[in-house]
């Protein structure tokens, strides 16, 4: 299927209780242009069935190509939307963010997440980059290139970042924001100034503050 010339509208997917204030996600969505959030109900107990099915109505409400940037649990519920919506690979998704993702293979009964375990075995049917922190404490490296491996996603290292989150101090996440760029632009024909120029703004800001530490 050809890739459209329109710009994407960036769905940004939280995980367990939402993504709040100081979390890059909401941050994300603040700042970046053509940007919204799902609404999946249930953030302190969540449901892998509810979430699916609102995930699924999100996606279709946006018209034209989007990208899904999803994290820690919400990972999960893109991986289970992918394996269980047969027209997954036709709603003109460009690309998937997928940050943090807990391990739920090996998860105590009673959690918040045991609902979403184990992880489902399918290959996303778009580009997705799965990053993950060497330190986080919900998921081993290991078992994070496993679920790369698993989604057929690009693997990336973040460095020592914990759960990638509010608590991380990295506010608006310069890095992610250029792995979104890689998204964006990689092999799309997709413009949007306002995006780029975001990114650079704080590229160049993250680059002054290095050369004074």
């Amino acid at each position: 299927m050809p890739k459209s010339p329109q710009e994407p509208t960036i769905l940004i997917i939280p995980g367990l209780s939402n993504s709040g204030p100081e979390h890059w996600q909401t941050k994300w969505e603040e700042r970046l242009p053509k940007s919204r959030r799902a609404q999946l109900g249930g953030w302190d107990s969540p449901r892998k069935s509810a979430w699916i099915t609102n995930l699924g109505i999100a996606i279709r409400q946006i018209a034209g190509p989007k990208i899904l940037v999803a994290h820690s649990l919400g990972c999960h519920a893109v991986a289970w939307w992918a394996k269980q919506e047969p027209e997954s690979a036709e709603l003109d998704i460009v690309g998937a963010l997928l940050v943090a993702p807990p391990d739920v293979d090996n998860i105590a009964k009673g959690s918040p997440l045991a609902d979403f375990g184990p992880a489902p075995r399918t290959f996303l049917p778009f580009p997705a980059l799965l990053v993950a922190s060497q330190n986080d404490p919900y998921c081993g490296i290991q078992h994070a290139q496993k679920l790369a491996r698993r989604w057929r996603a690009r693997f990336v290292n973040a460095g020592l970042f914990g759960h990638i989150n509010a608590d991380s101090g990295i506010g608006e996440w310069p890095y992610g924001l250029s792995l979104l760029d890689t998204l964006m632009f990689k092999g799309n024909p997709i413009s949007n100034p306002a995006l780029v120029a975001r990114i650079e703004t704080l590229r160049a800001q993250r680059q002054q503050a290095d050369t004074f530490v």
